[in-house]
């Protein structure tokens, strides 16, 4: 008998979507239930919506203070306590899910299994290595809890129009004083999610500098569409590190994907290869971005944008 246990990701009291593509990995597997929990201050709002992802069987809501910020070492204590009698544990592959679930298989005394991007049997996945040159299957342990965080890349999210239970559940655990919360720095944009935009249109070392930038942010707000960056555009300076797409920034799928003056390193591409539809805009009709480019424009980068403009 299989159940999952899926660990929502929320934020400000809004659920993340990375946890409704969190259930559209459990359903390969074909479970008899999945079941999603939320640690929260107040998780009431977010319960609610987490109930409405088709396919979940029930909704457990633990609300204590000391989870009204995500710290892995406070969660990951109840998490490990919840998972008795589930054979699955899913978190997403995000900032969030990378952080708390390996704090959650130590707990549980199991090998994480990370980046899920397929599901082969109830305990054989497959996951990309290299860079996303080589996927591997990987077999957890029979008789063992299997923890892993999902590709939330290589998911869809599950549909709405369930209408799951919502039960509150207290959780004897033990919760660490040794971490505490301070203080969260973010860059505040009225733009959408970098992680969960369906649009993305980046820009790299080909823009030239911080002011530059400008035409980026410029495209992106008459698409509608959230602004991303190559590494190398976060190393000189151009923009902030939380926009940096790639194997050491964030790994995404929109279904569009405009990369201006990116020369195409794989660390980039590792980042976009579930991307729908990519357009590559850059001067050198040799770089390596037009090789998985669906659409390639070759030319001044600021004279293209410009054409756009005008014809947006």
């Amino acid at each position: 008998m299989s159940k999952v246990l899926i660990v929502a990701e929320h934020l400000d009291g809004k659920l993340n979507a990375s946890t409704a593509k969190c259930v559209s990995a459990a359903q390969a597997l074909k479970p008899d239930s999945i079941d999603i929990v939320v640690l929260a201050a107040d998780p009431a709002a977010i319960a609610a919506e987490a109930a409405q992802i088709a396919g979940v069987a029930k909704v457990l809501t633990v609300a204590n203070a000391a989870n009204a910020n995500a710290i892995a070492q406070v969660l990951a204590p109840q998490v490990a306590k919840l998972a008795a009698g589930y054979s699955h544990v899913f978190g997403p592959s995000t900032t969030f899910g990378k952080d708390l679930m390996p704090c959650v298989a130590a707990l549980l005394g199991v090998s994480q299994v990370s980046d899920v991007m397929a599901v082969e049997g109830t305990h054989t996945f497959k996951r990309p290595i290299y860079a996303g040159n080589a996927i591997i299957t990987v077999e957890a342990p029979a008789g063992q809890t299997v923890v892993a965080t999902v590709r939330t890349a290589s998911w869809p999210e599950a549909a709405k129009g369930g209408s799951a239970a919502v039960e509150a559940v207290s959780v004897d655990a033990a919760v660490p004083s040794h971490t505490r919360f301070v203080g969260l720095a973010a860059g505040k944009s009225d733009r959408p999610d970098l992680q969960s935009a369906k649009r993305v249109v980046s820009g790299g070392r080909g823009v030239g500098s911080a002011e530059n930038f400008k035409v980026i942010y410029a495209l992106a707000d008459k698409l509608g569409a959230a602004v991303g960056a190559s590494r190398a555009a976060v190393d000189a300076g151009y923009v902030p590190n939380e926009l940096q797409v790639g194997q050491t920034g964030k790994i995404i799928a929109p279904e569009l994907y405009v990369a201006v003056g990116i020369s195409g390193a794989i660390q980039h591409l590792t980042g976009i290869k579930d991307a729908g539809t990519i357009v590559a805009i850059n001067k050198d009709g040799d770089a390596p971005i037009f090789e998985i480019a669906d659409i390639g424009l070759v030319g001044d980068l600021f004279a293209i944008l410009q054409e756009l403009d005008n014809s947006l």
